[in-house]
């Protein structure tokens, strides 16, 4: 949302303003798209004036001026008092309650009418203050596609007014959008800007979400996400490749990071209402609690991923990282023969699926099969569409081949 040139007054300051302007006027019961057009208006005329006559309350300024703005652009006052008289009279989410502007445009941003991919990009626009070049870069689509994904989520939020945000399944609707915000951060490639700030800001959002709700799921995401970042500076080596969890350099993972994630895992469990992402994180906190790969605990591990499994009945509906994990903690408690037959059962619903070939690629080589790992590795590696992943997996297949070739 803000340009290039806007952002040289103070990024970090307009990137924390900007939400907050925009969800106050959206608040105030003006259209999405309309009072996002306003503020970015307001933006430009900010980069005109400021650097002569700054401001002594930026906000109220940028809110002045976009108003004006919309008044300008109103067709009549009247249509102005009844969108503001209807909104009033709708009662808001808890993140309204609680007074945070940037928890009330997270909330509006998943709106439940909006397709996942929508939300995941209106809220990094809107609320995270990336432009449109830069989430379509994130997500590797053209920028003309991520600026058609954005405009039609607008138009939906520009309809009847949204209903009531703290019916059940808004909070887990929050929560998935920013599980994916973070990922794409954290799996993404870290040569610019976009993929560091997916994850700083979806840990961001996640604590300012923990300070507004008493849902375990939402601290469990929190540690969640804490807990695998901590990894991060050792995830890639200085040649930008990826470097998996087992060669790992443990002693760059940041300690603080993972002392914080397993406090605010600790009390998520203790409320005694388990969901996916205090188990994703209880297991994520098991490989950091480890000195090395080999002190893995992973009986415990094979634990928790029969629980995370055990929460959705429906094998269809499963999520393929949870049954694949359990596949690789079986392989590593009962022996990769028996990994490899849990991947037999999964093959005919996601065998056609590059990770499943990575996982059997893994216990191939564990199990000392290495011709096997290697043809795994490099089926895997073919179907692959990230790049990063593609020429991992390529490595890896050359590698067990060529000790392979050795013995």
């Amino acid at each position: 949302m803000v340009d290039e040139p806007t952002r040289r007054l103070d990024e970090g300051a307009l990137r924390a303003l900007v939400p907050q302007v925009l969800a106050g006027m959206v608040r105030r019961g003006e259209e999405f798209d309309a009072a996002e057009d306003a503020l970015q208006e307001a933006l430009l005329e900010a980069l005109r004036v400021w650097p002569e006559h700054p401001p002594r309350d930026p906000r109220a300024w940028l809110t002045t001026v976009a108003t004006r703005r919309l008044v300008d652009a109103r067709r009549s006052e009247a249509a102005r008092l009844r969108r503001e008289e209807q909104t009033y009279a709708e009662p808001w989410s808890i993140a309204t309650t609680k007074g945070d502007d940037t928890l009330f445009l997270l909330f509006c941003c998943c709106h439940p009418e909006l397709a996942p991919a929508s939300q995941v990009a209106l809220t990094l626009r809107a609320v995270g203050g990336l432009t449109t070049r830069e989430i379509a870069d994130a997500f590797y689509v053209p920028e003309a596609t991520m600026a058609q994904r954005i405009s039609r989520a607008k138009r939906v939020l520009a309809g009847p007014p949204v209903r009531r945000l703290d019916q059940p399944g808004d909070l887990a609707v929050v929560l998935r959008v920013l599980y994916l915000v973070y990922t794409a951060g954290h799996t993404g490639p870290k040569t610019g800007p976009p993929a560091q700030d997916l994850a700083g800001e979806a840990i961001r959002l996640a604590r300012q979400l923990t300070l507004a709700t008493e849902e375990p799921e939402a601290r469990g995401l929190l540690a969640l996400m804490l807990l695998n970042h901590a990894r991060l500076p050792a995830r890639l080596d200085s040649e930008g490749r990826i470097v998996t969890l087992d060669r790992q350099d443990r002693g760059l993972w940041d300690t603080r990071e993972i002392a914080e994630g397993v406090r605010v895992l600790q009390s998520a469990l203790a409320v005694e209402r388990p969901g996916r992402y205090q188990v994703e994180a209880a297991i994520a906190a098991l490989h950091d609690d480890a000195a090395s790969a080999e002190e893995t605990d992973w009986p415990q591990i094979l634990a928790w991923y029969d629980d995370l499994v055990a929460l959705t009945d429906d094998p269809v509906r499963q999520d393929p990282a949870a049954v694949l994990g359990r596949a690789v903690a079986v392989g590593h408690v009962l022996g990769a023969a028996a990994g490899l037959r849990e991947t037999d059962r999964l093959c005919d619903t996601i065998g056609e699926r590059h990770r499943w070939h990575a996982v059997r690629g893994h216990l191939h080589e564990l199990g000392g099969d290495l011709p096997a790992a290697a043809a795994a590795y490099a089926e895997a590696a073919r179907r692959a569409t990230n790049v990063a992943e593609r020429d991992h997996l390529v490595r890896q297949a050359a590698r067990t081949r060529a000790s392979g070739s050795r013995e």
